[in-house]
């Protein structure tokens, strides 16, 4: 990404090189501005949270949740390769999210009703679990 960068920045640099006879002369390639095709209902905590392979009913789910609280949840783990053998994290199956402003206890409420949820947890420092998994509860403290 770096390199492509730096051969643009060259590129434009040699161009602007020209004086105004010889530019004439050089065709101009109209580059179409970069749009993304989907906005998220969500976002990320940091970049190396890895959210890209979250299935079309996960990402169903965070939407909801975004939906009903009026605010973007903020997914602090996505998909982990390591971990727990049995964990839906591994299969890129789940969220731990926290929206900030919204307490724990309403978020799973919402959680709970959302169409196709699976495990909800709950972990003592405000994050909440959600996944598309078999159905299940807990909360580790």
């Amino acid at each position: 990404m770096q390199s492509a960068f730096s051969i643009a920045l060259a590129g434009l640099f040699c161009l602007s090189c020209f004086d105004s006879a010889d530019a004439q002369n050089v065709r101009r390639v109209t580059i179409p501005s970069l749009k993304h095709k989907e906005t998220l209902a969500y976002s990320l905590q940091t970049v190396s949270v890895q959210a890209n392979c979250f299935p079309p009913q996960l990402r169903g789910i965070l939407t909801y949740i975004a939906a009903k609280t009026g605010r973007r949840p903020i997914v602090t783990s996505g998909f982990r390769s390591r971990g727990r053998s049995h964990s839906q994290h591994r299969h890129c199956a789940a969220a731990d999210i926290r929206i900030p402003g919204v307490s724990e206890r309403t978020i799973i409420a919402i959680a709970a009703s959302a169409p196709g949820i699976g495990g909800i947890g709950r972990y003592c420092n405000g994050i909440v679990h959600v996944d598309i998994g078999p159905s299940r509860r807990w909360t580790y403290c």
